[in-house]
């Protein structure tokens, strides 16, 4: 699992020098309090620091200009206790590049109402103080969260909670690398796009490693490290006897693992966070890789098949942003639907490549024959998927612009059995309804591939959209067709 307690969050807070020692050290004394509260509230997945009050154009510009290139550092808070005036923070927020959330709150909860006086008005102006910083943040046209409320209540928590998780998938991007291993599945447009747009934009790189060497890593691998690995495999899944040590097919199960272990050192020593490949080009290994994406991608790799490497990173982002959330988070496909207008579903799945973060229960491994790719019978982990809300996303390459697409989902358990499929496999139905998600989807240009989370909400990849300054698009409950294609054409000028 991916530790997010590696990260924080500034905590800064803006006042100015006009309201005297006394005040000023109240400022400072509440702000300490409010960070230690985020930090004990139980809901905060990364730390909370306090930063001393800022209360000048140099102070503020020298304490985000730290925070740009503070190792740690994924974003800021800031919240306005008394008033500080916003030309203060124009050279400071015009140098920030850190994410942002402007916490609209205030120190107390209610009006002290038989004690109020002109000292307590001086001090608690969050109500004026923020709204001159929200000012200047819109006029230099700055992408942030604003969050209201009382830095206690629940719903607050949650929304800097979700920002908070964005922010470390945001940060988890920033000189990540991505290897392809060959190229696109050839022909297909919408698994392509512009690499040195993406990392101009994201912050991560993608290149292409040839599969000679992959191979070369897969066949440095020695025979007690893959016995090993299936010694694991015996004692995590439910294998037949035929594929155990000793049994007619453990060589599929032999070679997989062996893979599985080439696959691992070749993204370790490269230092990269995702991978993809494609059954078009495998030239040298015995199978394609199926349990061995299957697993690396449970151990936080993204990963995404047929070269498609903007769904790669966008797996990667999810598992970050995921990271200690009940569920999981997977490379996924829309592979055919059930249309009975009584129960209308589409079927989740891929060849191999489905996470096992994911399985319900304990997964089957079993070897089975494939028929693309030419090479012998892979090994792959078989499960269904639990019900329950979920999402679907795609990134997409618009040609002027990205664009991040969701459609929230209900996921529903297998009423059937499919002794016949032997994949991985998730049933949904998509909000609003079948024919309004699926209509929708299309009209935005979503793909066929997609990053599949059972713990992320819309919340959180629209924050995640702010922070990268791409489009976003929602399909959900409330979607209406009509509605939905006018927002593309809008969006078609806003973003010209």
């Amino acid at each position: 699992m991916i530790d997010l307690k590696t990260f924080e969050v500034w905590f800064i807070t803006g006042s100015q020098n006009l309201y005297g020692e006394e005040t000023l050290r109240q400022v400072a004394e509440h702000s300490k309090h409010i960070a230690e509260g985020l930090n004990s509230a139980g809901q905060m997945p990364v730390r909370v620091v306090y930063k001393p009050v800022v209360k000048s154009t140099e102070e503020i510009y020298q304490t985000l200009q730290e925070a740009n290139v503070a190792p740690n550092c994924i974003g800021i808070i800031t919240w306005m206790h008394t008033f500080s005036p916003a030309k203060m923070w124009i050279r400071g927020l015009n140098i920030l590049q850190k994410p942002m959330l402007h916490l609209h709150t205030q120190y107390n909860r209610d009006i002290p109402w038989s004690s109020i006086d002109m000292d307590f008005m001086n001090l608690n102006q969050s109500a004026h103080g923020d709204r001159e910083f929200g000012f200047m943040v819109s006029r230099l046209r700055k992408n942030r969260k604003v969050v209201v409320g009382h830095w206690q209540d629940t719903e607050v928590l949650g929304q800097i909670d979700a920002w908070a998780r964005a922010a470390a998938g945001w940060y988890d991007w920033q000189g990540a690398k991505f290897a392809r291993f060959g190229d696109n599945m050839r022909f297909v447009a919408v698994t392509d796009g512009d690499k040195v747009e993406a990392e101009t934009k994201f912050g991560f790189s993608v290149n292409t490693y040839g599969i000679g060497d992959l191979v070369a890593v897969i066949d440095s691998i020695t025979e007690a490290e893959v016995t090993a690995l299936t010694d694991l495999y015996e004692a995590t899944y439910t294998m037949d006897a035929s594929l155990a040590k000793g049994g007619e097919g453990y060589s599929s199960v032999y070679e997989a693992a062996k893979i599985e272990l080439g696959l691992k050192k070749f993204l370790e020593d490269g230092g990269f966070k995702g991978f993809s490949d494609t059954f078009e080009d495998l030239h040298g290994m015995v199978q394609l890789p199926g349990i061995a994406s299957q697993r690396l991608m449970e151990a936080g790799y993204g990963f995404a098949g047929e070269g498609d490497w903007k769904t790669a990173a966008l797996v990667r982002a999810f598992k970050v942003m995921g990271s200690g959330l009940a569920g999981g988070n997977a490379f996924m496909e829309d592979y055919t639907y059930h249309f009975d207008p009584s129960n209308e579903l589409v079927l989740g799945s891929h060849m191999l490549e489905i996470d096992s973060s994911l399985a319900n229960g304990k997964p089957s491994l079993e070897v089975h024959p494939l028929g693309i790719g030419g090479k012998a019978d892979p090994a792959r982990l078989v499960f269904n998927v639990a019900g329950g809300n979920a999402l679907n996303a795609s990134l997409i390459d618009m040609g002027n612009r990205f664009r991040l697409l969701i459609n929230e989902v209900e996921a529903v358990e297998p009423q059937n059995d499919l002794p016949n499929l032997p994949v991985a496999r998730v049933l949904w139905k998509p909000l609003p309804d079948m024919k309004t998600g699926c209509a929708a989807w299309i009209y935005a240009g979503g793909a066929h591939h997609t990053a599949y989370s059972q713990n992320l909400t819309a919340e959180h990849l629209q924050d995640f959209a702010d922070m990268a300054g791409i489009e976003f698009l929602r399909i959900g409950k409330d979607t209406n067709i009509a509605q939905f294609r006018n927002e593309l054409r809008w969006n078609e000028v806003a973003y010209r």
